[in-house]
């Protein structure tokens, strides 16, 4: 019996060029896919196909030309005999090329046409797609892949992206490559009729639009701060002392500045929640639609609290390198110097000890729990607990690191809020400033878990009108349906 792991895989290429499986690997049962390209995109989704046992052909104009960019067991050949042998077939060449496939027209009558082009700009109408599915009105034209890279079909689903969004005006043919796309790895998601593809077309060129307004409050947020700490500790010496201390601007006005925005962006994530809750109790129902603004602010608290998170660490690194400074070090110098020069001997202060012993310690615990938050943020670890742990670490976990960034401030402000002498050109020191939003959120959290306040949103959340007499009983406090506690806001 001759050993069949002696054989080599894959035949060598005949005089023509064309490349096939060994026949023991090759099912004819197989589906045949067609691909019109040899760019990057072509490749990548060749071997992708390949990997998931399709056989597949892919057509040049040039095909001697591109003929070594490939792997051995895929076919390289013309454009017309491509989509002959195809069942199914891939549109990869830019959309200003379509014209050119004309005359493939009859060989392509009857078949699947899916269109990956993408426009180099917003556009309004009509998609690559439709202008596609006029040039090939025989053909059953699908639109999908334009949001997948090279790099996640080179490197699998599980690197990149999996969603793949579809539209077509044959149901049949959208099925088709639902069926591709759940073999490659990849989730297909319906979106409709081919009407849909100017949307799907315009996705990958938007440069992150849920993130444009918390970029932009984060950004004005610390313009403010910096230009307010900026008076008071730069441009005030400057006028009342004549001394200039610009070399704070890069470190120490940024330093103060950071944990500012973080804290009222904190803030800002939870804020929402509370107006919303207040709302329902105002109305006696939840039924009623939240307005426009408060549903925008509602969808956009992940980033604002990925932005406060990025303030935090930067925060710390920022705090680790005071000490690494020319500054700090002859300040250091020049204080020992003083001491020893009135015959101090011992500068210990127990007060002071203990203040920044306990600032740093709540201020580690705060950046730990605002850690904790960001991580079970990310798609790839939510997936992986469930909605009543997700929400616990949200909600509770997150008023927890509010209250720990709020006492951290307070640990820094201290009793100088009653100096006179911080009040510099008439101006507040700037934690008292941050204090008011975090203590603005503690506070309505806490006035929510009132037993008759919570009692009453608890029975909105479940469905209870006040408008309406309905009968209406809570379950017993011993029942539990898996369901998130109304209190969590």
């Amino acid at each position: 019996m001759p050993d069949i792991m002696s054989r080599p895989l894959i035949r060598e290429r005949g005089v023509e060029g064309a490349r096939q499986l060994e026949a023991s690997v090759s099912d004819p049962s197989t589906p045949v896919v067609g691909i019109l390209g040899t760019g990057d995109f072509s490749r990548s989704l060749a071997r992708r196909l390949m990997a998931s046992g399709y056989q597949v052909v892919v057509g040049s104009r040039t095909p001697k030309r591109f003929v070594a960019l490939f792997p051995e067991e895929i076919e390289v050949t013309t454009q017309l005999e491509a989509v002959t042998q195809a069942d199914l077939v891939f549109v990869a060449v830019y959309p200003e090329h379509h014209s050119t496939l004309v005359e493939l027209k009859p060989a392509l009558a009857g078949k699947i046409l899916v269109d990956v082009s993408n426009s180099i700009c917003i556009s309004k109408g009509p998609s690559n797609a439709e202008l596609l599915a006029d040039y090939f009105p025989e053909s059953s034209v699908v639109k999908g892949f334009n949001t997948i890279s090279a790099w996640t079909l080179q490197m699998g689903p599980r690197d990149g992206g999996r969603q793949v969004f579809l539209c077509s005006n044959s149901q049949k043919a959208k099925n088709t490559v639902k069926s591709l796309c759940h073999r490659m790895g990849f989730i297909p998601v319906d979106m409709g009729l081919l009407s849909s593809s100017l949307e799907i077309e315009n996705m990958p060129l938007y440069l992150f639009p849920s993130w444009r307004t918390p970029v932009l409050v984060t950004f004005s947020l610390f313009i403010f701060f910096y230009l307010y700490n900026f008076l008071r500790d730069v441009l005030q010496p400057l006028v009342t002392e004549k001394k200039s201390v610009f070399y704070k601007m890069p470190i120490e006005v940024v330093n103060v500045t950071l944990p500012s925005v973080a804290l009222v962006m904190l803030s800002l994530v939870y804020l929402p929640g509370l107006f919303a809750a207040f709302l329902q109790l105002r109305s006696g129902t939840k039924y009623n639609r939240f307005p426009n603004w408060l549903d925008r602010w509602l969808t956009m608290r992940k980033q604002l609290g990925l932005c406060s998170f990025l303030c935090s660490v930067l925060h710390a690194v920022y705090s680790l390198c005071l000490p690494l400074r020319k500054s700090a070090r002859f300040k250091l110098i020049n204080m020992a110097y003083k001491q020893v020069k009135i015959g101090i001997e011992d500068s210990w202060v127990d007060e002071e000890v203990w203040r920044m012993e306990l600032y740093l310690s709540v201020g580690i615990m705060a950046l730990g729990l605002l850690s904790l938050l960001a991580v079970t943020s990310l798609p790839s670890v939510a997936n992986t607990i469930n909605w009543r742990e997700f929400s616990f670490i949200q909600s509770s976990l997150g008023y927890c690191a509010l209250f720990m960034a709020t006492t951290h401030t307070l640990l820094y402000g201290w009793n100088r809020a009653f100096d006179p002498k911080q009040y510099r050109l008439y101006m507040p020191p700037t934690f008292v400033l941050v204090l008011i939003p975090p203590f603005v959120v503690l506070l309505g959290r806490l006035a929510l878990c009132l037993p008759c306040v919570a009692e009453r949103l608890r029975k909105i959340r479940r469905g209870w009108e006040r408008s309406r007499n309905v009968c209406f009983t809570l379950p017993s406090e011993g029942y539990c349906n898996g369901l998130e506690d109304i209190s969590n806001v």
